[in-house]
């Protein structure tokens, strides 16, 4: 038999999965990942089977609570870019990407652990971050109000290393700084 695509969810089950996410990524933020499965179904305010159903193991679980908050950090792109000028949208979105990597911090060693087992817990994340990036750029530059040299991998790979040297405690101070000095070397200096 020929591979079929996965028959998509019901609407109560991908309204329960994603509950199950939701509850997951505050859960592990903030008690840890040794939390018992069983607590963050009672927060989802589902049974341990639905649960299990969803995500057999833990390592299941984290894998999915990266990359749906990877798909929402993305997905906020356009809604951004709506409500604020190209530049204003790109600042606020490397906010965002800083809260996220903050927050998945503790996360970082339950995904190296998972890509051990010869799995890919990042999938295609990288890309879709650049593509948010190379999005908000291209904004930005047909506004006139950065500069045009620089690839979005470069900002990306930037953003990176400032969230994964300032992810510790007491560093966001340094982070929003390091932001700002990218950011400010975008722009098209006028004169």
């Amino acid at each position: 038999m020929a591979d079929q695509a996965p028959r998509p969810l019901r609407a109560d089950a991908q309204r329960n999965r994603e509950k199950i996410l939701t509850a997951a990524a505050h859960v592990f933020s903030t008690e840890g990942l040794t939390t018992h499965t069983d607590r963050i179904a009672k927060e989802a305010g589902v049974g341990s089977a639905t649960l299990y159903r969803n995500f057999p193991t833990r390592e299941a679980l984290v894998e999915a609570v990266y990359r749906n908050e990877v798909a929402q950090l993305c997905g906020s792109v356009p809604s951004l870019l709506e409500r604020h000028p190209p530049e204003k949208a790109l600042r606020a979105w490397t906010r965002l990407f800083l809260d996220y990597v903050t927050t998945k911090h503790g996360m970082i060693d339950a995904l190296r652990a998972i890509a051990a087992t010869g799995a890919n817990p990042y999938g295609n994340s990288r890309q879709l971050i650049h593509t948010a990036v190379g999005t908000l750029m291209d904004a930005c530059a047909a506004a006139g109000v950065i500069r045009t040299d620089v690839p979005a991998s470069d900002i990306g790979a930037a953003l990176e290393g400032i969230a994964l040297t300032s992810a510790g405690p007491g560093l966001r101070e340094q982070a929003e700084r390091l932001l700002d000095l990218v950011l400010d070397g975008l722009t098209v200096r006028r004169g």
